[in-house]
């Protein structure tokens, strides 16, 4: 699917302008990356959910350091979108957590934990989806792949984003062709029992948070160092998470 192809389907799911924008910057910054299974695969399979094309998140509360928000049914692209445009706005000084509930699907966290980090946030995004996530030794899922995207700004201009679901591939992948339904397994091979226990402790982490609802949660401080420069130095010319791929 072409970017003009990408905008016109976008645009026949009946959403607004500014909403479908949100969803075609996501989707083409997936695709410069080398996501194909968060890119503009994922706009058929968007046509064949069913979400209320008008809804969008509030903001329910903020108190304590905690804010709270209520997705109203909207797509969780559009209710991810609006949390980080809030906190950048907020300019938080020490930190502020975010939870949104409902929040579903959220697309590739790395992009959202970039954005912070491009506002000078220490930023940490993880959600729930629905269950796809097998224990290793096999059986009925238990978890979603639950990613976990930690992203870190730096004076050099350039973050360090580091985003993992915890499936050897994700659902993405799978919408997109490039893996098969069974191999929506946890990754790491003998030492699987690892990514499971990650994706078990998002799981009930969010929940314990935000509740029965697939949702999100979203972490921001500001940094009291700046560790990326000398990190960098120390790794030479390996590439890092989050950096733009070689050509």
């Amino acid at each position: 699917m072409t970017p003009d192809e990408a905008r016109a389907s976008l645009a026949s799911l009946g959403l607004d302008p500014a909403a479908a924008e949100v969803l075609f910057a996501h989707f083409a910054d997936c695709e410069a990356r080398g996501k194909a299974g968060h890119g503009f695969s994922r706009i058929p399979w968007l046509a064949e959910q069913s979400f209320d094309t008008r809804a969008r998140a509030t903001k329910r509360s903020q108190d304590h350091g905690v804010d709270r928000w209520d997705g109203n049914g909207a797509l969780g692209y559009l209710t991810l979108s609006a949390v980080c445009d809030d906190l950048l706005q907020q300019d938080v000084v020490g930190a502020r957590l975010a939870i949104a509930s409902p929040c579903f699907p959220t697309g590739a966290l790395g992009y959202w934990a970039r954005r912070l980090a491009g506002g000078g946030y220490v930023a940490l995004v993880t959600a729930t989806s629905p269950r796809r996530l097998p224990p290793p030794g096999g059986g009925t899922p238990l978890t979603g792949t639950n990613p976990l995207a930690v992203a870190i700004p730096s004076s050099d201009g350039a973050p360090v984003v580091a985003d993992v679901s915890m499936g050897a591939v994700t659902h993405g992948d799978v919408i997109a062709g490039r893996a098969r339904p069974e191999d929506l397994v946890p990754f790491g091979g003998p030492l699987a029992h690892k990514a499971f226990a990650l994706a078990v402790g998002l799981e009930l982490f969010v929940s314990a948070l935000a509740g029965p609802e697939h949702s999100a949660v979203v972490l921001v401080a500001r940094p009291e160092h700046d560790p990326v420069p000398a990190f960098r130095t120390l790794a030479d010319a390996l590439r890092l998470p989050g950096d733009a791929r070689q050509s």
